[in-house]
C-alpha cells in the first residue's frame, strides 16, 4: 500500500494520497488551503490516477482545495451532510471572517459532483476499502476513515480533528460541542488495536496504542473520568 501525505497552507493541514501501489488508482484525504500543487506533485511523483477525494470534515484548512482538484481530474468529492454547507460558506462555518487576503486565494463552493457519507459506509474506491464512522465534536459532520491491516501495513485510521499525537481538535467554534467529541472518542477510538495507525488532520503520526497510554484525553475516556484541561490543536 501506498501513503503519501503533506502539510499544506496556512494551517499545516495533512492532505493523504492513498493507492494500493505506486501507478495505480488513489483517493484524496483532505485537500485544503494551498494544496493542490502539493496533490499534483504527488501525483506525479507516484503515477497516480485520483478516482475521489473523501474528507473528514467540512472546514476550511480541509477543504480549500477540492473544487480545483476535482475539477482538474472530473472525479467527485464525499463529505458528510451536516457539513455540506462549508464548502460553500467556510466563513459561516467558524463563526468569524478568516480574513480578506485569504479568502481571495480560495475558490469558495461545491466541486459538480459531490456524495454524502453516512456512519458505517464501506466506500470501495481505487481498489480500497474506507471503513467511515460518524464523529462529531469537532464539527457535527466530522468523520473518520479505517481501513483493515494489509500485507505490509497495520490497520490505518485517518482521524481528521478528533484525534491527535498527545491531543484532540478544538470544540469552540460553530457546531463544535466537548460531550460530542469525548462520545466519539469512547465510540470511535477506543475500541481499535493499539497498533492502528493514526494519521490526523495535523502534526505527526501516532498510534491508538501511545494515544491509549499517553493522551490525557483518551486516557480520561477510558476512565470514565470526563475531560481534562489540556490543550486542544487544530482550526
Amino acid at each position: 500500500m501506498l501513503i503519501a501525505g503533506f502539510p499544506a497552507g496556512a494551517w499545516g493541514t495533512n492532505c493523504y494520497l492513498v493507492a494500493p501501489a505506486a501507478g495505480e488508482e488513489c483517493v484524496i484525504i483532505d485537500p485544503g488551503h494551498r494544496a493542490a500543487a502539493g496533490v499534483e506533485e504527488t501525483l506525479k511523483k507516484h503515477r497516480l490516477k485520483p478516482v475521489a477525494v473523501v474528507l473528514t470534515h467540512g472546514h476550511i484548512d480541509h477543504v480549500a482545495s477540492v473544487v480545483p482538484v476535482c475539477g482538474a481530474h472530473d472525479v467527485p468529492a464525499w463529505i458528510h451532510p451536516a457539513d455540506r454547507y462549508m464548502m460553500s460558506d467556510p466563513e459561516k462555518a467558524l463563526g468569524r471572517s478568516i480574513g480578506m487576503p485569504l479568502m481571495g486565494e480560495l475558490t469558495v463552493g461545491e466541486p459538480d459532483d459531490v456524495h454524502e457519507l453516512t456512519d458505517g459506509a464501506r466506500l470501495e474506491l481505487a481498489g480500497l476499502e474506507l471503513t467511515v464512522a460518524h464523529a462529531p465534536g469537532h464539527t457535527k459532520g466530522s468523520v473518520t476513515f479505517g481501513m483493515p491491516e494489509a500485507a505490509d501495513v497495520p490497520p490505518v485510521f485517518f482521524s481528521g480533528d478528533l484525534l491527535f499525537a498527545g491531543s484532540i481538535g478544538r470544540t469552540d467554534l460553530p457546531g463544535g460541542d466537548m460531550d460530542e467529541m469525548l462520545a466519539s472518542l469512547a465510540r470511535v477510538c477506543l475500541p481499535l488495536d493499539d497498533s492502528t495507525v493514526v494519521l490526523s488532520g495535523h502534526g505527526p503520526q501516532t498510534t491508538i496504542g501511545r494515544e491509549r497510554a499517553a493522551n490525557p484525553y483518551l486516557r480520561q475516556v477510558a476512565d470514565g473520568q470526563g475531560s481534562p484541561s489540556a490543550p486542544r490543536r487544530g482550526m
